[in-house]
């Protein structure tokens, strides 16, 4: 999966404590209801943050990145050695899905982003359950905030 690019100046603030590596390893923890990623090992070198575990599925793996990326002062996530149990049960672990991920823009709408994507906004609510832990409430999203864009269900 490799490197994923973020705007460093937006974003959730946790930064700045003793240990930045535990505060966002805290922030993905704590954004989901059970524990997410087994071994969950978070390292923060300047502004890039690596992660390494287990996921449970491919989409805990693509919101646990989008936590780590969507913290203000973190430009780079680093999630090669941040696999899932699908990838471990594959014989051929080098074949990846390739998320999809949105950086929202100034004057942005869930509608008009489902518009370009799914070519219906009413199909916005996708994205708003895809990522929870990143959109808190529908009407509030922001510029800079990077979102992932789920396969359409329909």
């Amino acid at each position: 999966m490799g490197f994923f690019n973020f705007l460093s100046n937006a974003g959730k603030k946790v930064l700045g404590t003793e240990d930045d590596s535990a505060a966002i390893k805290a922030e993905i923890e704590n954004s989901f209801s059970e524990l997410p990623v087994q071994g969950l090992a978070v390292e923060v070198e300047g502004e890039t943050v690596s992660l390494g575990g287990v996921a449970t599925d491919i989409a805990t793996k693509e919101k646990a990145i989008l936590i780590a990326g969507n913290i203000e002062g973190i430009s780079q996530v680093n999630a090669d050695q941040l696999v899932t149990m699908e990838q471990i049960a594959s014989e051929n672990t080098r074949e990846v899905f390739e998320p999809v991920f949105y950086t929202i823009k100034k004057g942005d709408t869930l509608w008009g982003i489902s518009e370009e994507f799914y070519k219906d906004g009413s199909k916005y609510p996708q994205i708003v359950e895809a990522n929870l832990e990143v959109i808190k409430d529908a009407d509030l999203i922001y510029p800079g905030q990077a979102i992932r864009i789920p396969e359409l269900i329909v």
